[in-house]
């Protein structure tokens, strides 16, 4: 069947699941937000590692749920899907090694210090956030994690290798500009009208600026984390717009009917092919990281517990309980929905596109508390959404 072949670099944009999937973040993220605060002040359950801990662990469900769900609604064997998998895993961390070129074992010890290497990396700056809504305002730590994308755009252009874009650097920075719209514009003492970003009482947020320091340096280290996945652990089927084309290759149509298999292109005459469902290799690297959290991390719970800097200490009530089972699903759904975002849109779009968590937050706060709308807010929001506008536009 014959059909016009796209530019290499053209982006996998993964359609309307894509879009349902990016709908699903935001929200989901707003969700984990809001629970978070609430179980630590609220409720009173201040046990950051802990709920870091948890919530973390639950990442190991998405895999299995993503398996099932797909054994329910498609033909897909799990036989044939786990075996494109380990095609998949071995080729990229064989790729450059001549010394296995011929082997066909999993490397499960570069495996496993790979998720170990992508839980550290993405543990610390979770670790902060949990801990930061404790001490700053939901909507500040909304608003100073989000600025995540003007870091992921810079180590983009570092460490991927972009060539500086006029359109995209002024978009990352409109949205950053929003987000210190929405956080300082309303700030002054003489202002009459209590801002939105400010609206958590001071007995909740006793230090908001060590708070929204933590958040700060989570930020960075977490649109590192990005880049960082977006280069080693993304299939690189799942192209950047505006990267170099030089590394991937298509298998023509005609070899394998009507869909596009992308290949991997393996040293000597070895190729692997693949054509996964959607989310699933990322979803299983999230599940990994999850279970290397569970068997690994509940170390430095001891530690803590043992000096008394954290003791350890189950939920008293039922309502606190059943919030941090909201605050694990709602986490489960935002960080998958993010890696598998991250793999077809890219860093930068993703990360930008993260930022209408805080409109949807400012909204959150108006449902739920009684927060006016400032407006500071409205033109921070305004610039965040066409801040995104513009990137999504550019990218399609």
């Amino acid at each position: 069947m014959a059909c016009e072949r796209e530019s290499p670099v053209t982006p996998r944009l993964g359609g309307k699941t894509a879009l349902v999937t990016f709908v699903a973040m935001i929200f989901a993220f707003v969700g984990e937000t809001q629970l978070t605060q609430y179980v630590q002040t609220t409720l009173g359950y201040q046990h950051s590692f802990f709920l870091f801990y948890v919530v973390h662990s639950s990442f190991a469900l998405s895999f299995p749920l993503h398996l099932g769900y797909l054994l329910l609604t498609t033909h897909h064997s799990p036989r044939t899907m786990m075996s494109g998998l380990s095609n998949i895993i071995t080729a990229q961390l064989t790729l450059r090694d001549p010394r296995i070129v011929h082997s066909s074992r999993f490397p499960l010890s570069r495996f496993l210090v790979v998720i170990l290497v992508m839980t550290v990396i993405y543990s610390i700056p979770a670790l902060l956030w949990f801990i930061a809504v404790v001490y700053a305002p939901v909507t500040d730590v909304t608003a100073i994690w989000n600025a995540n994308a003007f870091f992921a755009y810079v180590f983009s252009v570092k460490l991927l290798n972009l060539k500086w874009s006029l359109i995209r650097m002024c978009a990352v920075c409109l949205a950053t500009v929003g987000v210190l719209t929405i956080v300082y514009g309303d700030s002054t003492p003489s202002s009459t009208t209590a801002p939105v970003v400010r609206r958590t009482t001071v007995a909740q947020t006793s230090a908001p600026l060590f708070g929204d320091i933590l958040t700060l340096v989570a930020s960075v280290i977490y649109g590192l984390y990005q880049v960082l996945y977006k280069k080693y652990a993304a299939l690189p089927s799942d192209l950047e717009p505006a990267a170099e084309p030089t590394q991937y290759s298509h298998i023509p149509v005609s070899a394998a009917g009507d869909e596009e298999i992308v290949s991997l292109p393996l040293l000597a005459s070895n190729q692997v092919t693949h054509a996964l469902p959607f989310g699933l290799h990322p979803n299983f690297l999230t599940a990994s990281m999850g279970v290397c959290t569970l068997f690994v991390l509940w170390v430095p719970l001891t530690v803590l517990h043992y000096y008394g800097i954290e003791e350890f200490a189950l939920p008293s009530n039922m309502v606190t309980f059943v919030a941090i089972v909201g605050i694990c699903i709602t986490g489960v759904i935002f960080n998958a929905s993010f890696m598998i975002l991250l793999g077809v849109w890219g860093p930068i779009v993703t990360s930008v596109g993260s930022l209408l968590t805080i409109v949807l937050t400012l909204i959150s706060d108006l449902m739920l508390h009684s927060v006016g709308l400032t407006a500071w807010g409205l033109l921070g929001a305004g610039m965040i959404v066409g801040a995104f506008t513009v990137l999504a536009y550019d990218m399609f």
